[in-house]
């Protein structure tokens, strides 16, 4: 063989060739500087002003919604993005600026997930643009699962919802706690069990439109961070809701139910679908915890001098922040792949969702961390952002699923067996 005949044997069409490219488009490379200018020039000159408040920063929300980052448009805008990035990137560069006013801001998507990911058509016209409201009359809206005795339990939720056939509502009762925008929202988005016998299977999603009567606000969450978020208990009691307000339909419900009871595979219930859902999204939010917290100690390193030098020309300082860098970005990647899997509907078969957030919650808890550190007594004083970054970061390895439930839910879908 001739080495011509060789070359030409080898010689392969690049147009067939896979491509490969974690670089950003420019539509994406807009998005994340419009929003980090948001994040810089408005949210950070009043982040602790709100974390000291703990109070709803309606003002900062109304300020998103005027430049488009808060409301309908803009969510739309971000989920069409067909590489399933934009949703991380906005999320990321929110919460690099803080993460109580990011979660203000962004505390009314999992409502609009649930929405969107079990809702028909005409129910997601009708109650995703309420979720937000206007430019000039912000809404915002609470997606409530939890309950006092059913957390990371969800097929231990209490709340039932019964239909009256007559008037053709549902009857809803029972207490949800933890409510991100609980008994403020406009709209509420509540998982309650229509057939106890079913446990999680019997679960469904039901809208609380706005002053529905016998929906009303328990008690209000003093919380470690994210304090300028709004958490509370949410009451049902006797709240009716009109038939149409079963997100999916009663006909969905029905065959859904009918395939259960004949033992039949069901569809994932309610609550974990929207949870598998927004993971990634909240994983994002967390590396931008991290990343703040990061860059922050990177440069206090390098302008602190002790001993006649910057502290970063210590090795153990250097290798922590080297170390920082290395697991965000490791974090980051698991949470973009899992991002762009969701969009582009590819099976998470390793539960990547939970990969995602499992990771880049516990970097983000260990990173704040390591900052404080690293800038010694100042960084433990109120007086530099790293103190409120660490009691922000905590939450994410709590909330939408524990990391013992992460690696619970990771540790079955790798094995196929029903670990407990």
């Amino acid at each position: 063989m001739t080495a011509t005949e060789s070359s030409e044997e080898t010689t392969v069409d690049e147009s067939s060739e896979a491509k490969f490219s974690l670089e950003l488009n420019q539509d994406q490379k807009d998005i994340q500087e419009w929003v980090h200018g948001f994040a810089e020039n408005v949210m950070r000159p009043a982040a602790h002003e709100w974390d000291e408040r703990e109070e709803f920063p309606w003002e900062i929300v109304q300020e998103a919604a005027k430049i488009g980052l808060y409301g309908f448009e803009g969510t739309a805008q971000f989920f069409a993005d067909p590489t399933g990035l934009s949703l991380p990137l906005v999320n990321e560069e929110l919460f690099w600026g803080d993460a109580g006013l990011g979660m203000a801001i962004q505390g009314t998507g999992l409502a609009v997930a649930s929405i969107f990911g079990q809702g028909t058509p005409e129910q997601m016209g009708e109650w995703v643009p309420q979720c937000y409201g206007t430019e000039d009359d912000v809404k915002i809206a609470a997606f409530c699962a939890s309950e006092p005795d059913a957390g990371s339990d969800v097929s231990g939720v209490r709340t039932n919802a019964k239909y009256d056939e007559a008037k053709d509502e549902w009857v809803i009762n029972g207490q949800k706690a933890w409510a991100t925008n609980g008994g403020i929202a406009n709209v509420h988005v509540v998982i309650a069990s229509v057939d106890r016998e079913l446990g999680s299977r019997g679960h469904a999603a039901f809208i609380i439109p706005p002053n529905t009567p016998g929906c009303s606000q328990g008690a209000k969450v003093k919380k470690l961070g994210i304090r300028a978020s709004h958490t509370a208990d949410v009451h049902l009691d006797d709240c009716r809701v009109p038939g149409n307000c079963l997100l999916g339909g009663k006909e969905k419900l029905d065959e859904r139910l009918a395939r259960v009871r004949e033992g039949k595979k069901g569809k994932q219930q309610a609550a974990m679908a929207t949870f598998e859902a927004s993971r990634p999204i909240v994983g994002a939010q967390a590396i931008g915890i991290a990343r703040a917290a990061y860059e922050y100690a990177l440069q206090y390193a390098k302008d602190r001098v002790q001993f006649g030098r910057a502290i970063i020309e210590n090795q153990a300082i250097a290798f922590t922040l080297a170390n920082m860098a290395l697991e965000i970005d490791a974090a980051r990647l698991l949470v973009w792949r899992a991002s762009w899997m969701g969009r582009n509907q590819v099976p998470f078969t390793k539960a990547e969702g939970s990969m995602s957030k499992l990771k880049a919650g516990e970097v983000a808890t260990w990173a704040t961390e390591r900052a404080i550190q690293i800038l010694g007594g100042n960084g433990y004083t109120r007086e530099f952002p790293v103190e409120r970054m660490h009691r922000d970061a905590k939450i994410y390895d709590i909330f939408e699923g524990t990391s013992e439930i992460q690696r619970l839910v990771i540790s079955r879908s790798i094995s196929g067996v029903k670990i407990k």
